[in-house]
């Protein structure tokens, strides 16, 4: 059985014992606490397939805050030929990290 969420304005197929990297979220949860994501858009399973309009009415996606990461630096780099202006800088994404415990119809 597998789910397509949405989160963070993106969308994951997840499964349970998923671990995936999502947006911070505004709820303050401690590692260890559990989470839950509403805007379940798809579910495929034993008893077919459901398709939300947008989303299943009812439906939810359990899951366990694993800890707070940061994604990969992504550099930024601006400059202009000849005209000796250049620019440096980075960037590193706050992301949280969940394992999907359970998806329930």
């Amino acid at each position: 059985m597998f789910a397509v969420i949405e989160t963070g304005g993106k969308q994951y197929r997840v499964e349970k014992g998923d671990v995936l990297d999502v947006e911070l979220l505004p709820v303050a949860v401690e590692p260890g606490g559990k989470l839950a994501f509403d805007r379940v858009l798809m579910v495929f399973g034993d008893g077919g397939t459901r398709v939300g309009n947008p989303v299943i009415p009812g439906a939810r996606v359990e899951a366990t805050l694993v800890d707070a990461v940061r994604s990969p630096k992504v550099r930024i780099v601006k400059h202009k030929r000849r005209k000796a202006y250049r620019r440096h800088g980075a960037h590193r994404q706050d992301l949280l990290r969940v394992r999907v415990e359970s998806i329930v119809v």
